[in-house]
């Protein structure tokens, strides 16, 4: 069912007037796989610790070759991804009407298209639609909807961010974009999402009526 907060934006189109998509990848066109915390502990990073933040803090070695060993990890889960409930068919659809599709993730671009490959997505996107951990700030920062508002052309306003995590919706309200959350019960981060769905499934059928 969609959902509306109480103080959406005066701006903010209808999601069905919306021709600009961001979509985050894991979790949100994938079936969700990464066990973080088990990733954490195989490289020695404290649970409460980002990551992306932790790798770009350390001396060069120690960098390459946690790297090394996430982007293999990784690369098991990309060669092994299924699609999310709904995503292709959404997907499709969007790009079927001539929607401008883009990628923003915290996962390494090349396993990104490696991915998008192995749910049955990859034709659908360019490479410079493909926007990972390496190519700007990552999420929770805006820089990656920036880089699309800019390539696009576009006001804030006519871009959504679609994910199933806090930090693609705080991207999206700290680049001022609508934000749309996916595949996550419940509103566990009230006011942050301005539509909810269950899945991709639910939003496709949203986009229909």
């Amino acid at each position: 069912m969609e959902v509306r907060p109480h103080a959406v934006r005066a701006t903010q189109p209808g999601l069905d007037e919306v021709r600009h998509w961001v979509f985050d990848m894991d979790g949100t066109l994938t079936v969700a796989t990464h066990d973080f915390a088990a990733i954490k502990r195989a490289l020695d990073i404290a649970a409460d610790e980002d990551i992306i933040a932790h790798l770009a803090a350390l001396p060069d070695p120690q960098a390459r070759a946690k790297r090394a060993w996430l982007f293999e990890h990784e690369r098991a889960l990309a060669e092994a991804a299924v699609a999310a409930e709904g995503a292709v068919d959404l997907l499709r659809a969007l790009a079927g009407q001539g929607s401008r599709l883009g990628i923003l993730t915290r996962n390494d671009h090349a396993l990104a298209q490696l991915t998008l490959d192995a749910i049955g997505l990859g034709d659908l996107f360019q490479a410079a639609d493909i926007i990972g951990r390496d190519e700007v700030a990552p999420k929770p920062a805006p820089d990656g909807l920036h880089y699309f508002l800019g390539r696009w052309g576009i006001t804030a306003a006519q871009a959504v961010m679609v994910g199933d995590h806090r930090m693609d919706l705080a991207a999206g309200r700290a680049a001022g974009t609508p934000t749309v959350l996916v595949n996550t019960p419940g509103d566990p981060w009230p006011g942050m999402a301005d539509w909810r769905f269950a899945d991709c499934r639910a939003l496709h059928a949203a986009l229909q009526r």
